[in-house]
């Protein structure tokens, strides 16, 4: 037996109550920086984890001693940028210019950075256990690894398999 099937109208989204799927958006705890310019920005020691920076730009900021565990970051442009101390672990850092950034002493493990820049980045303590690196990327990184990671006890050389 076959049963008729009924369009139902349309209903919008009531948010009146303030409850609706558009104020959650607009007062979550973190904010959205895809496509922004984050230039020379201050995010020292701030709490990031699951931010997006997809696509932004961000050259010169200061990231130090920030966490930004799950971050994406895929497309963004962080030249010069200091991320020293920072937890990136388990970002999407994919198609990324991390060029001449200092990541000493950051935690990037479980990275993804595949086809992402890291020339002239000052990488001493930095800790990349289990990241996916573009293999040239993996070499030079290798000719400056030096140190351990303070969080971790991993050398950099170690973490990178040199």
């Amino acid at each position: 037996m076959a049963m008729a099937w009924m369009a139902l109208p349309a209903q919008a989204l009531d948010t009146s109550a303030g409850v609706g799927l558009q104020d959650r958006a607009l007062f979550q705890d973190k904010v959205d920086y895809t496509l922004t310019n984050q230039s020379n920005g201050d995010f020292h020691g701030q709490d990031l984890a699951n931010t997006s920076f997809a696509g932004a730009v961000g050259r010169g900021a200061d990231f130090r001693d920030a966490v930004l565990h799950g971050a994406i970051m895929t497309q963004g442009a962080f030249a010069d940028a200091d991320f020293r101390g920072a937890d990136l672990s388990d970002a999407l850092m994919d198609r990324a210019d991390f060029a001449g950034t200092d990541l000493r002493d950051a935690v990037l493990t479980g990275v993804i950075a595949s086809g992402s820049s890291f020339a002239n980045a000052q990488i001493e303590g930095a800790d990349f256990s289990d990241a996916l690196l573009d293999r040239d990327d993996q070499r030079r990184l290798c000719r400056e690894a030096e140190g351990f990671n303070p969080t971790t006890g991993v050398s950099t050389a170690d973490s990178l398999g040199c």
